[in-house]
């Protein structure tokens, strides 16, 4: 056993460890004290009329299991797109997907139509924003070989949306108005206890769809030339990537709002670490690295809420804005 082999598992179990230690100190990490002992009870003896356990079960619970979702999540769909572009600055943010996403979303808060602005009308436009874009930068992909041509075109379709969205804006009523500009901030403090079902399970069909396609990520980092002749069926790979971030990306984006370079950041951590281009190894500590990370966000978030609140979409900005310049820089040497 090789010197990295070793280090790969100490870091990887101590992930493992430290998850479900942030989990529980994010659930402690709010303005007001609650012990272990209520915590436990809200679970096992829960009593609609302890304040301690509405605020436990209703509140706390739900805000740090979106929090490990959505960054276990879009750590995932970012990985796929990197190595689906062959490009480390790619994600669903920076490609568009995001955009497409909240686009839609944008259309459903301020059309003022009552199915639209349904949880299930927000997932549906969520979604096929998130899929119609990726399969715009996916044709542009197959035409332009250049990375920064593509990321410059994720780019222009993050202004050409942003413009639309500016003008939804100027005729929307105050009420709409307000609703988008409250999501826009992002919030993983809006999924009640019902709603994590859904989370749960677009991230489970997320998993495992990532580990069905481990053999042919493997063979893309060599390039999709070499994929394709090494056997690869590169166009349906493609599409089940695509189909897979889209709707982790859309379902994340509809419930928690545009979270931004968690998609970009942690994978690009990981590969730097880790050493290795096994896609096995890189989901499984995307998806616990990427909930660690946003966890920890939410904990500092919490823990300044006396003084000022910050919406996370900003918070993951002022982290991941700096390493995506330092990658840049890196790659330029």
């Amino acid at each position: 056993m090789t010197a990295t082999s070793i280090r790969n598992r100490i870091l990887i179990w101590t992930l493992i460890v430290l998850l479900p230690v942030i989990a529980l100190l994010h659930l402690f990490a709010g303005q007001i004290t609650i012990s272990f002992g209520d915590f436990l009870d809200s679970i096992f003896n829960f009593d609609a009329n302890n304040l301690d356990h509405v605020i436990m079960l209703e509140l706390r619970i739900p805000r740090m299991a979106t929090a490990l979702i959505a960054g276990a999540g879009l750590s995932i769909a970012g990985l796929l797109m990197q190595t689906l572009f062959n490009n480390p600055l790619a994600g669903p943010y920076v490609l568009g997907i995001n955009s497409g996403a909240s686009l839609f979303v944008a259309f459903a808060l301020m059309t003022g139509i009552p199915f639209f602005a349904s949880d299930l009308g927000l997932i549906a436009n969520a979604l096929i924003g998130a899929f119609l874009f990726g399969m715009i930068i996916v044709f542009f992909s197959s035409i332009i070989r250049q990375q920064i041509s593509l990321l410059l075109i994720g780019l222009m379709l993050g202004s050409f949306t942003s413009a639309i969205v500016t003008i939804l804006q100027s005729v929307s009523g105050l009420q709409e108005l307000k609703l988008f500009t409250l999501w826009t901030f992002g919030s993983l403090q809006k999924v009640s206890l019902d709603q994590l079902p859904i989370l749960i399970i677009t991230l489970a069909i997320t998993i495992l769809g990532a580990f069905l396609v481990v053999k042919p990520l493997n063979l893309l980092v060599l390039g999709s030339g070499e994929a394709k002749l090494l056997g690869v069926r590169i166009k349906r790979v493609r599409f089940f990537i695509i189909l897979i971030t889209a709707l982790i990306t859309g379902v994340i984006t509809a419930y928690c709002g545009p979270i931004a370079f968690v998609g970009l950041a942690i994978p690009n951590l990981i590969r730097i670490l880790l050493k290795t281009q096994n896609h096995a190894i890189l989901i499984f500590v995307s998806l616990l690295c990427g909930g660690i990370f946003l966890l920890i966000c939410d904990i500092i978030i919490q823990l300044l809420e006396s003084s000022f609140l910050i919406p996370i979409n900003a918070f993951t900005s002022i982290i991941g804005a700096p390493f995506v310049i330092l990658l840049v820089l890196k790659r330029l040497k």
